[in-house]
């Protein structure tokens, strides 16, 4: 499989200035889902905001706190409840004295169609919930956490994940999982809602920003570039998710099969939940049909 981002090859546990005031830490959890690892990002200068502390990881906090150095840490903010984003957030807090700031906890933010979802069992897939995840203080949209010299915008932004949070830092953003170079995010139901991400990706084109901060890989210099393309991807799915529609009903995990021919085995089960975002996403606007009642097994078709 082709290295999408061949350049971007930071070394774990070591502190990278990308900008005045800002600096980025890399965990060493790489794997098909995080790619490198996850990017924890280090805001201020002497007053400081962390952003995704990231796995549970010894080595990270570790790695973290020598780069905090002397500095005071003033604010711990969480994008979303992933395992690879918030399990450290306790810890860090502990040792450097600092509040923990998200939009809730891992079942927060979820639409009703999600909720009903959960409520029949429906777990999440892909990169794996943070159950334990509890910050100290919770965010809603348009919040400010401020510091000595910085001031970071709250932006409920759900999609890949209910609680979903992007930061804001004048016209820098912090995106977390929702937009990506690398890859497309992965949206898997109940925890992603594919009508939240579209709706996400369309509100954060409605301002100029100079550069987005994802969880993973590299600095994404051309965002406005790069939510068209999510959102042109995400469309063109759709149609061919109606496409296989045509010959009769299907499973999520059949079209997945049909439609993303080129992915590897191992990637196919989030394909898999991909596809199931798709369908739930048409069956509110009464495009597609389950047979029988909404679940993630259920047989589909054309309304």
């Amino acid at each position: 499989m082709r290295d999408p981002q061949p350049d971007f090859q930071p070394e774990p546990g070591i502190a990278e200035w990308l900008a005045p005031g800002l600096r980025r830490v890399l965990a060493p959890n790489p794997s098909p889902m995080t790619f490198r690892g996850t990017n924890t990002y280090l805001i201020g200068d002497g007053d400081l905001a962390i952003i995704d502390p990231g796995p549970s990881d010894e080595n990270h906090l570790n790695a973290l706190i020598q780069s905090i150095g002397t500095e005071r840490v003033s604010a711990i903010l969480v994008t979303h409840a992933h395992v690879d984003h918030s399990p450290l957030a306790r810890a860090l807090a502990d040792r450097v004295n600092a509040p923990i700031y998200a939009f809730s906890d891992a079942t927060g933010g979820r639409s009703a169609v999600m909720q009903q979802l959960a409520a029949t069992g429906l777990m999440g897939g892909g990169e794996g919930v943070d159950r334990d995840f509890q910050p100290d203080i919770l965010l809603t949209d348009g919040e400010t956490v401020s510091g000595d010299g910085w001031t970071l915008r709250a932006l409920h932004t759900p999609g890949h994940f209910g609680n979903h949070l992007s930061f804001a830092w004048n016209d820098v953003l912090f995106c977390g999982d929702l937009v990506m170079g690398w890859a497309s995010s992965l949206v898997s139901p109940p925890d992603g809602d594919l009508t939240d991400f579209m709706a996400s990706c369309r509100r954060l084109q409605s301002q100029d920003w100079s550069v987005f901060h994802s969880g993973h890989g590299a600095p994404i210099l051309d965002p406005a570039e790069r939510l068209d393309w999510l959102i042109n991807h995400r469309l063109s799915r759709e149609a061919a998710v109606l496409e296989a529609l045509q010959d009769g009903p299907a499973t999520s995990a059949t079209l997945a099969k049909r439609i993303y021919t080129d992915t590897p085995a191992a990637l196919l089960p989030a394909a898999t939940r991909n596809v199931l975002a798709h369908l739930i996403d048409l069956h509110g606007k009464n495009t597609v049909s389950p047979i029988g009642s909404l679940h993630a097994e259920a047989l589909f078709s054309l309304t």
